[in-house]
């Protein structure tokens, strides 16, 4: 157990949300706020050690705004297991094994993980799968489309225009998005109680995505024909 642990989370809570308002929206306190609560249902199922939880999934993304800045050339993940390591050192969590199993959640949180390490502890899998369920149902639909707008894509496309093209472009919608990322999801998340929720959301967003495409005029679609392999950007 940590000593005084309301006191360092606050301490910490306080922190991320000065670093994290440079960052976009849709990666914000409020995306953070609610992956601890994820976390905290999935820890009551599935078990983990709370303490570790709630202290990754409340730093888990103070390196998006600089990925941001630079467009993706950063890893948040591994930029904030760095930065999540040295403000531990600063507020007095000596043990390195614990700022390790801390930081390694943050490292291993990314869908897009550059060095293809997964979450190998219970309490990463739960930081992970909170994490990938804030992509997911409406208010993944949500994110992506503020992100869309955000960088001036377009409201909806084709899939060939959606995946043959680059992040941060005009044709990086939604549901490109949903194409290269969020509809793999369900099939990648790392516990039980994870992809049941995942599954049920998802459900969700293909529906709401058919009903898109019929509203734009574009050809029904079958999922088998709309899925591709999940790129690593």
């Amino acid at each position: 157990m940590i000593a005084n642990f309301p006191d360092l989370l606050f301490r910490l809570e306080a922190r991320a949300r000065d670093l994290l308002a440079t960052g976009p929206c849709c990666h914000d306190w409020d995306h953070t706020a609610r992956v601890r609560l994820l976390a905290q249902e999935l820890q009551r199922q599935e078990g983990g050690d709370l303490q570790v939880i709630e202290l990754a999934t409340v730093l888990h993304d103070i390196g998006r705004p600089q990925e941001t800045r630079d467009q993706g050339t950063t890893c948040h993940a591994q930029l904030g297991a760095a930065l999540a390591d040295q403000i531990l050192r600063e507020e007095g969590i000596a043990d390195a094994n614990l700022r390790h199993q801390i930081t390694e959640c943050i490292r291993t949180h990314r869908f897009r993980n550059r060095q293809g390490d997964a979450p190998a502890s219970l309490e990463a899998k739960i930081v992970y799968d909170a994490d990938k369920l804030d992509s997911l149902g409406a208010i993944g639909l949500a994110r992506s489309f503020h992100f869309a707008g955000r960088v001036g894509a377009r409201v909806h496309n084709l899939p060939d225009e959606a995946l043959n093209s680059p992040s941060y472009s005009k044709e990086d919608t939604a549901w490109r998005e949903f194409l290269v990322k969020q509809s793999h999801l369900a099939e990648r998340m790392q516990t039980a109680t994870g992809r049941r929720l995942a599954t049920a959301r998802l459900q969700y967003m293909w529906e709401f995505f058919a009903r898109l495409n019929q509203e734009c005029g574009y050809p029904a679609f079958e999922r088998g024909e709309a899925r591709t392999q999940p790129r690593a950007e």
